[in-house]
């Protein structure tokens, strides 16, 4: 497929973009990988969510390092950052912040002056976000879907970019309030952090059980974030791709006649057209980070799996058989998209 941008009169601009992030993964890793071991794939995920202007939901039993992960995300990215522990008792506005009373020293008359909460931030790591009831869940996503707080009746913006990573245990669901299918439909991405292998267990143990553990450095400042997250939306991908993707998301929906038989039995509710837009931007992201301004079929391979596993509702069937979301993309992948 021939690229599109060189018509761009902003092409220069856009080459000098694609070159900087070509190569910026790798040196993303290595920095994230002098605190966080392993777990490249999930690092790269990560940039694409970012870069794409999704936010992430990253599962996993604790003690993986999810929380670490984030916070190492923040400084190679320059980006300020906010860690917010959901609990049963945590209130909207101890995420969102509230009008407070204060009173002017020189008249003493009492006014309300906004408290900013900790969401004004630009990368937030929501931890545990089912440990806290629906409303305060809802306050979160209603700044991660608006990119603004509404305190009162005065509106506050968030500073670009606002990217939240979500985090939940899949284990223990005693006492806590999973999302609803709607919210989970917020998030681009839904990351499974499974356990490290032996090698890199050990190379765990052995570089934080001493003293002087080398810190990472920068690698993309926020200006160059803002300009990525500008190139991914110039990005153009063709009808033929855009149809693929298309087809893909459509599949996983029982009534459509595409939807393959296996499928049919396996879900009940199939993927949106929220799919569709992430999945292609999800496919954009990844090729410039590739070094290409045009997205392959494989992007699309490689990013439907997250984008697709906490959007299909599986059928008494599948949960009989212990078919799981994984499996079943894997089966509509080799049926739509074969290598």
């Amino acid at each position: 497929m021939a690229s599109k941008i060189g018509a761009d009169p902003n092409f220069p601009a856009d080459a000098e973009v694609i070159d900087r992030l070509a190569g910026v993964l790798s040196r993303l890793s290595a920095e994230v990988g002098k605190v966080f071991f392993g777990q490249e794939l999930v690092v790269e995920a990560v940039v694409v969510g970012l870069l794409s202007r999704g936010h992430i939901l990253l599962e996993g039993v604790p003690g993986l390092g999810k929380t670490l992960l984030v916070k190492t995300l923040a400084q190679v990215l320059d980006l300020s950052f906010s860690r917010i522990q959901f609990t049963p008792d945590l209130m909207p506005t101890d995420i969102t912040g509230a009008d407070v009373i204060e009173e002017e020293p020189e008249t003493g008359r009492r006014r309300l002056r906004f408290l900013p909460g900790p969401v004004f931030c630009n990368l937030l790591l929501a931890d545990e976000i089912n440990r806290t009831p629906p409303k305060t869940q809802s306050a979160l996503l209603e700044a991660m879907q608006e990119q603004q707080v509404t305190a009162g009746t005065q509106r506050y913006p968030l500073d670009p970019p606002f990217f939240v990573l979500a985090t939940q245990n899949p284990i223990e669901q005693e006492g806590t309030y999973p999302l609803p299918e709607a919210q989970l439909d917020r998030f681009m991405f839904n990351l499974r952090i499974g356990y490290p292998s032996e090698a890199e267990e050990i190379e765990i143990a052995l570089r934080t059980t001493v003293d002087g553990q080398e810190q990472p450095r920068k690698v993309l400042m926020r200006e160059e974030i803002l300009a990525a997250q500008a190139l991914v939306r110039r990005t153009p991908v063709d009808r033929e791709t855009a149809g693929l993707a298309a087809r893909l998301v459509r599949a996983t929906r029982p009534g459509e006649s595409s939807c393959p038989e296996k499928v049919r039995r396996w879900v009940r509710w199939g993927a949106g057209p929220r799919a569709l837009q992430y999945l292609i931007l999800a496919a954009k992201a990844r090729a410039l980070l590739s070094g290409r301004p045009n997205v392959s079929r494989e992007d699309l391979a490689v990013a439907a799996p997250a984008v697709l596993r906490h959007r299909l509702v599986r059928s008494f069937t599948a949960e009989a058989e212990n078919v799981s979301t994984d499996a079943i993309v894997g089966h509509l992948l080799e049926k739509m998209l074969p290598a």
